[in-house]
């Protein structure tokens, strides 16, 4: 349920959007952006068993050539350098553990480290009762829903440009 409101809040197309799909568990939302036209989803987690787990669903979808996986503690920040971080991401999911307060750290790394596209939108998943301030850097918080337990977040990057 969760994972389409965040398609129906975003839009459902994206098509040729670089993607990267932070602590992404079993890769269902950037699993989601592939099947919907994205060129490229980067996974990170750190949990062995989700990058298994990631990796056998691009497989069984058919999406493993497009879908890169990376096994890394993101408490100790983004992995950098990275090829995948070179490019421009255009949309971006999160969804730590709730009530870590990893959120805006990972949003203010996000936005200083330049690898946001000028168009860039951020999904962050939180805590119902979890708050995001409405700027982070370039990021501006437009629109939160919230979906039983779950607070969806959506920020879009404002290039200064």
């Amino acid at each position: 349920m969760v994972r389409e409101a965040i398609f129906n809040l975003i839009g459902q197309d994206v098509s040729g959007a670089k993607v990267l799909d932070l602590f992404a568990g079993t890769g269902s939302l950037g699993i989601e952006a592939l099947s919907r036209g994205a060129q490229w989803a980067f996974f990170i987690d750190s949990s062995q068993r989700s990058v298994r787990l990631i990796k056998q669903n691009l497989e069984r979808c058919g999406l493993d050539d497009r879908g890169f996986i990376l096994k890394k503690d993101l408490n100790k920040g983004l992995p950098w350098p990275n090829a995948l971080l070179k490019e421009k991401i255009d949309l971006a999911f999160m969804d730590p553990p709730y009530r870590k307060g990893m959120v805006s750290s990972l949003l203010e790394e996000l936005s200083n480290r330049e690898i946001l596209s000028s168009h860039a939108i951020v999904v962050a998943e939180t805590s119902k009762t979890e708050s995001l301030p409405h700027q982070v850097g370039k990021l501006r918080l437009v629109k939160h829903r919230t979906y039983g337990e779950t607070k969806v977040n959506i920020l879009k990057c404002e290039d200064d440009a």
